[in-house]
C-alpha cells in the first residue's frame, strides 16, 4: 500500500510554516524564518517545504495533498463584515487591507500553486483547507498521548473563532463551541501588550515575564475589560478596543481608564508598566481557569490539550492543574500560526483520510526536534571552507569539555541534532550555562541576547530530578509550564532586599540557582529525558556526576530581533557577534581565544530589526 504524504501549510499572517505527516506519524516540520532569517516571517513556505521534501528523499509527487490551515475565504467575510458594521468608522483599516487580500488572500490557491511549482517543477498535488482553529485542535489533540481528551484552543482570531472547544476521541475530533470575534482573550492580552509599548504577536511573552515585577493593583481597571457569563463563555467590552475597526488595538478611553497614556517602544518602564503586566496576567489566568472549568465540568474529562496563542503563557499553563479538575494537560509547542501547518496535515490524515492514530505513551511529537539537522561531516566542511579554527573531539570528550566550561563560568551556545519546531530552543539550538553562577542572567541579557534585563531565563534539568527541586510533579518537556522552585532551595532575604521594588529586585539572589530563579521564586522548567533527547540527557548527567546538580540555563540560540539559529553558519556568526565564550557545534568545539577569522559585520543590528 502507497504511503500516504500530507503536506501541510501556513502563511501570509504572521510565522509562516510547513509540516510533513505520513500514515499518522508527524515526520518533521519547520518555520519559514528559520531559512530567511526574518522573524515571524509570513512569505510562503518554499524553504521549509524543499526542506521536507529533501530530507525524506520524495518529491511532490508523492505528497497525496497540500493542505492550507485556514479558510480565507472565511476570513474575507469577517472583514468586509466588520468593516461594513462599524461604517463610516472602518473605513481606513478597509481600504489599507483590501490591496492585499484582493492581490494575495483571494487568489490563494493560485498563489499557492505557483510557489509549489517552484520547488516542484509542474506537478501540483490538490490543494485541500482546514479551519483555523480546528488545524490548532487537531495540533493539540493527535500528538497528545490521550486517546481522548477535551480540547481548548485560544488565540487572537481565526476565521471568526477566538476561542473553541473541541473533544476528541481516537481519530475522531468534534466541536463543542466557539467564541467570536471581536471577543478574544489573545486580542485582549494583545491590545495591553500594545499598551505597554511592546509590539503585538511578539512582545506578549515580555509582558508575562515583566508581570512578576509587579503587583495587580489595577485588577478591579481590568476587570471592566471583559465580562464571564454563566455558561462558561466570555465577552469583551468593546468601548475600550478599536482593534476591530481602526489601525490600533487600544482606544483613548483604555488610557483614562488606567491613568496614564499608553507607552512607547524603547522607553523607560516604571512601576506602573510592571503592575498593569501583573493586572493582565490576572485577569488572563481568572478567565481561562472560568472557561477551563466549565469545560471540564462539561466534558467529564480528566485530560486537557491546549493550542492557539494563548497557550504559550507557561504561567497560566502551571496553575490550570489546581484551578480546574484536569489531571494531565498537553500542550501543543508550536502553539501559534506556524503549528497550524502541523494541525492541517493532522487533520486531513484522520478526518478525512479515516487514517488511525498512532498513540505514544509520552506523545507523538518526538520531542518537536522536526528540523534540519548537520553532520560531523557537513560541519567540519563549513568550518574548513571558512577557515575557521576548530577543536575536533569524540562525542564523550566533547561532553567532557562542556561540562569543563561551563564550571568555568563560560556561556556556550550549543548545536546539535535537529532543529526545534516551535518558538522555544529545547537543547538543540540553545546557549547554555551554569544556574548557580551569580551575574549570570544578566550578563547573557545584556551582553549575548541584548534584551531587557527583567527577562527570565529556564532551567534544564534531568526529568527524574525535576520534582526534587521545583514544586511540580509532572513532565514538562517543552517549556510550557512555570514551577516555583522548593523552598530548601531558596535564599532568605536580608530586610534591605524586602524593600526593593520593580526592577531592582533583579539583583537579590534568591536562591541556589540564581541565574533561572524569577523574582517570584519561579522558573520556566524543562525536563530532559532520554527517549526525547539522548545527547542533552547526558550532558545533564555528566554534569550532575561532577557538581552534584543537573540544573542548566538554557535560552534561545539568537539574539534580539533574530530567530532561532538553524544551520552552522549562522550559529558561527550569532557566536561572533556576541560574548558567548564557546561555540559546540556536534563534535566541534571553537573558543573566542583561537585564532578566529575577521568578519565583515559584527553588528548584529544592522541586519536584524528589534522586536
Amino acid at each position: 500500500m502507497a504511503r500516504k504524504y500530507i503536506l501541510g501549510i501556513s502563511c501570509y499572517y504572521h510565522d509562516s510554516a510547513a509540516a510533513l505527516v505520513c500514515d499518522s506519524e508527524i515526520l518533521g516540520a519547520a518555520q519559514e524564518e528559520r531559512f530567511t532569517r526574518k522573524k515571524h516571517d509570513a512569505a510562503f513556505p518554499v524553504n521549509s517545504i524543499r526542506f521536507l521534501l529533501d530530507n525524506f528523499k520524495i518529491t511532490m509527487n508523492d505528497v497525496e495533498s497540500v493542505v492550507y490551515y485556514e479558510k480565507p475565504f472565511i476570513t474575507f467575510e469577517r472583514l468586509i463584515e466588520t468593516h461594513l458594521n462599524a461604517a463610516p468608522y472602518g473605513i481606513k483599516p478597509f481600504l489599507a487591507s483590501m490591496p492585499v487580500w484582493i492581490k494575495e488572500k483571494l487568489f490563494l490557491e493560485r498563489d499557492i500553486k505557483k510557489h509549489i511549482k517552484s520547488v516542484s517543477g509542474d506537478f501540483v498535488p490538490p490543494i485541500k483547507y482546514s479551519e483555523h482553529h480546528l488545524s490548532h485542535a487537531s495540533s493539540a489533540f493527535y500528538p497528545s498521548p490521550f486517546h481522548k481528551a477535551a480540547v481548548l484552543c485560544v488565540d487572537g482570531v481565526g476565521e471568526w473563532a477566538t476561542s473553541s472547544a473541541w473533544v476528541g476521541d481516537g481519530k475522531d475530533l468534534k466541536p463543542l463551541w466557539e467564541i467570536h470575534f471581536p471577543h478574544s482573550l489573545g486580542l485582549l492580552y494583545s491590545a495591553i501588550t500594545a499598551y505597554l509599548g511592546f509590539k503585538v504577536n511578539s512582545g506578549e511573552y515580555k509582558v508575562m515575564g515583566l508581570a512578576p515585577y509587579g503587583e495587580p493593583k489595577y485588577l478591579n481597571q481590568m476587570s471592566e475589560l471583559i465580562f464571564l457569563h454563566d455558561d462558561g463563555s466570555y465577552s469583551l467590552n468593546m468601548k475600550y478596543f478599536s482593534y476591530d475597526t481602526k489601525l490600533k488595538m487600544f482606544n483613548s478611553k483604555l488610557e483614562q481608564l488606567f491613568g496614564r497614556a499608553g507607552r512607547t517602544g524603547e522607553s523607560q518602564l516604571d512601576q506602573f508598566h510592571m503592575d498593569i503586566a501583573a493586572s493582565l496576567q490576572a485577569i488572563l489566568e481568572k478567565a481561562l481557569f472560568h472557561v477551563v472549568g466549565h469545560l471540564q465540568k462539561a466534558t467529564g474529562l480528566d485530560n486537557l490539550c491546549l493550542a492557539g496563542g494563548v497557550a504559550l503563557n507557561c504561567v497560566a499553563n502551571a496553575k490550570l492543574f489546581a484551578a480546574t479538575g484536569f489531571k494531565k494537560i498537553w500542550v501543543q509547542p508550536s502553539s501559534g500560526d506556524a503549528g497550524g501547518a502541523l494541525g492541517a496535515a493532522l487533520a486531513y490524515t484522520h478526518l478525512d483520510l479515516k487514517t488511525e492514530r498512532i498513540i505514544s505513551p509520552e506523545d507523538s511529537q518526538k520531542g518537536s526536534y522536526l528540523g534540519p539537522e548537520y553532520s560531523d561531516a557537513e560541519i567540519e566542511d563549513y568550518l574548513s571552507k571558512e577557515s575557521i579554527p576548530f577543536e575536533k573531539l569524540s562525542q564523550k570528550e566533547m561532553l567532557e569539555k562542556t561540562c569543563s566550561l561551563l564550571e568555568n563560568k563560560k556561556v556556550i551556545g550549543w548545536f546539535q541534532g535537529k532543529m526545534e519546531f516551535g518558538p522555544r530552543a529545547l537543547g538543540h539550538r540553545s546557549i547554555i550555562g551554569d544556574a548557580r553562577v551569580l551575574d549570570l542572567q544578566k550578563t547573557m541579557n545584556l551582553k549575548i541576547k541584548y534584551r531587557e534585563s527583567f527577562r527570565p531565563f529556564a532551567p534544564i534539568i534531568l526529568e527524574e530530578d525535576s520534582p526534587k527541586i521545583f514544586e511540580f510533579e509532572h513532565a514538562s518537556p517543552y517549556m510550557l509550564f512555570v514551577a516555583p522552585l522548593k523552598k530548601e532551595f531558596r535564599k532568605s532575604m536580608t530586610k534591605d532586599d524586602e524593600t526593593k521594588f520593580g526592577i531592582e529586585k533583579l539583583n537579590v539572589v534568591r536562591s541556589d540557582f540564581p541565574a533561572i530563579t524569577h523574582v517570584d521564586y519561579s522558573a520556566r522548567l524543562q525536563t530532559v529525558n532520554k527517549s526525547r533527547s539522548p545527547l542533552l540527557y547526558e550532558l545533564l548527567q555528566n554534569f550532575k556526576a561532577r557538581n552534584n546538580t543537573s540544573v542548566l540555563v538554557n535560552t534561545s540560540f539568537n539574539v534580539r530581533g533574530e530567530p532561532i539559529v538553524c544551520t552552522p553558519a549562522d550559529a558561527y556568526r550569532c557566536f561572533r557577534r556576541t560574548e558567548i565564550d564557546a561555540l559546540i557545534l556536534g563534535n566541534y568545539v571553537i573558543t573566542k581565544d583561537m585564532k578566529l577569522p575577521e568578519m565583515a559585520d559584527t553588528d548584529w543590528r544592522n541586519e536584524f530589526e528589534l522586536d
